[in-house]
């Protein structure tokens, strides 16, 4: 592996940076953990600052925004990290796969982006035996990387019980994927009958599920969803905050500044 390189091996990335310290705005699109082998990491969400240093692990849920502030090593003035990535085709390979006395029954969404995960023999081991993947040009088998995703995965299942609300929100008791349905349908004008209808639910069964998968009201996710994709516009694709309004389904230019400066400390139209 090259002094600066980033290798995907099935969902498991090798990262390794050398005399370069990074930041960056992300948004997640997957849940995944992150072990770091050299340097630091810095997570920033929501004002909760995480740092996660060389031999220590963390989970990240997906559906968030997080500053990475990615450091180098004093020792040897490198940046190396391996990244577990659980896409959906396997969370529901896998959860297809359990047995039914596995699931809990009664867990909530955590509200908790960032996981630290503590130091335990199955964390410690897994990473133990992909670290030796980063320093070399050799691609391990697929199988193998599958055996490591699942242990990855059993990992955090096993450090919260909660996170299987987050990780398989698309099936029961979790109802069929509820915020993927909203996630590809927030910047329509839908009333809370049609959603609920949109996914085979009554108006109450609606309320009641959407909550126990994200933690706030509908009409409440959807205005934070739409204010983060407007922001992504905004501040990192150059867009203007009028053609930007209409895509994300705001209708009102003087509500979305008002709610866009409360939210992010400044007026859209000065944001970038």
């Amino acid at each position: 592996m090259k002094e600066n390189d980033v290798i995907n091996y099935a969902n498991i990335f090798l990262y390794r940076k050398k005399d370069v310290d990074t930041v960056h705005e992300a948004k997640v699109q997957a849940h995944h953990l992150v072990y770091i082998c050299s340097g630091e990491l810095e997570l920033l969400e929501n004002g909760r600052k995480t740092i996660v240093r060389e031999g220590e692990c963390v989970f990240i849920r997906r559906d968030n925004r997080i500053s990475m502030n990615k450091y180098c090593s004093k020792k040897n003035n490198t940046y190396q990290s391996i990244s577990l990535f659980f896409d959906r085709k396997f969370l529901l390979d896998f959860y297809k796969k359990l047995d039914s006395t596995e699931v809990p029954q009664e867990v909530k969404r955590s509200k908790v982006s960032v996981m630290k995960m503590p130091h335990r023999p199955d964390v410690v081991s897994l990473f133990e035996s992909i670290k030796p993947y980063v320093d070399t040009d050799i691609q391990p088998q697929e199988e193998w990387l599958k055996l490591k995703l699942i242990e990855g995965l059993y990992a955090v299942l096993n450090t919260d019980r909660n996170v299987y609300a987050s990780l398989f929100d698309f099936a029961d008791p979790w109802k069929i994927d509820i915020l993927g349905f909203m996630n590809e349908n927030y910047m329509y004008d839908l009333s809370l009958e049609e959603l609920a209808n949109y996914t085979g639910r009554s108006l109450t069964t609606f309320k009641r599920d959407f909550k126990k998968v994200s933690g706030e009201t509908p009409q409440k996710w959807i205005v934070r969803k739409r204010l983060e994709v407007a922001h992504e516009m905004i501040v990192h694709q150059g867009k203007k905050v009028k053609d930007v309004i209409m895509e994300v389904g705001f209708k009102n230019m003087s509500h979305f500044s008002k709610i866009y400066k409360e939210t992010y400390g400044t007026a859209p139209s000065v944001a970038y």
